[in-house]
């Protein structure tokens, strides 16, 4: 399995429209943060978790043709806004696209992009949700999918832990301020921790660098990748203050498994 991260940024992306700070004018090529999202490839499936407003250029950019399934965490349109480029998938197979989502989820790309559920589209071969509630774990392929609940202010949304043959490959949990004891207990021990860490200071609906630390000193994953930065967390500075075991991720950054 591989896992490559469409993008690592915020909401706001990297460079920020306006800013003249210094990570926004880095000429290190991972200081470019695009919106958070992952791409799974396995043997028998291709899987996108979260579809960004960057969808299209991401897919551009990493060869992405095709894709079996889609998974959101959560409604956040830093998250879901690239959902009309799912319709180029469907086109070149000809085909639904499973799009997994909590019944809230679910609820809110219906009415975001009615026109893709409501059943009036005249053209076969645009986008043709399949929509999947999520309602506990859940196959995809040879991977086993378990959901789990983080906190992300008043909102819930869902973390991922993609496990193989009984063993936890891959623990996705971004968009958090929190980890739960449940979701803490699904990680537990999995090769890979992704982990939301939005700055230094702290902020009430994503995790801080420190908060981000604890967790997964808590969860004790083999190796843990930090994701969704904002621009006051310069690539290079902060990956050298990080422990080890413990690295930012960046943009078009591979994973194998």
């Amino acid at each position: 399995m591989e896992v490559t991260f469409l993008g690592t940024g915020t909401s706001h992306g990297i460079p920020v429209i306006g800013c003249g700070c210094a990570v926004c004018h880095s000429s290190d090529a991972r200081d470019r943060r695009l919106r958070t999202a992952v791409h799974i490839q396995a043997p028998d499936i291709s899987i996108a978790v979260d579809t960004t407003p960057d969808f299209r250029t991401q897919c551009l950019r990493e060869g992405i043709s095709r894709l079996d399934a889609v998974i959101y965490t959560h409604s956040h349109v830093d998250h879901i806004l690239g959902f009309d480029d799912l319709r180029r998938f469907c086109e070149l197979e000809k085909k639904d696209m499973p799009v997994f989502g909590s019944p809230a989820t679910l609820s809110a790309l219906r009415r975001v992009f009615e026109y893709a559920f409501d059943g009036s589209s005249k053209f076969p071969n645009y986008v043709r949700p399949s929509p999947r509630t999520i309602e506990g774990p859940f196959e995809l392929g040879r991977l086993r999918v378990v959901p789990v609940e983080l906190p992300h202010g008043r909102m819930v949304t869902n973390g991922f832990v993609f496990e193989k043959n009984g063993k936890r490959l891959f623990a996705y949990y971004t968009d958090c301020a929190g980890v739960p004891p449940e979701a803490e207990e699904a990680a537990r021990g999995a090769e890979v921790l992704v982990i939301d860490a939005l700055r230094h200071n702290a902020h009430s609906t994503h995790f801080t660098v420190q908060g981000a630390i604890e967790a997964a000193r808590r969860i004790g994953a083999a190796k843990t990748y930090f994701i969704h930065m904002c621009h006051e967390l310069g690539h290079a500075e902060t990956e050298a203050s990080l422990p080890d075991g413990i690295q930012l991720a960046y943009d078009g950054l591979r994973l194998d498994f």
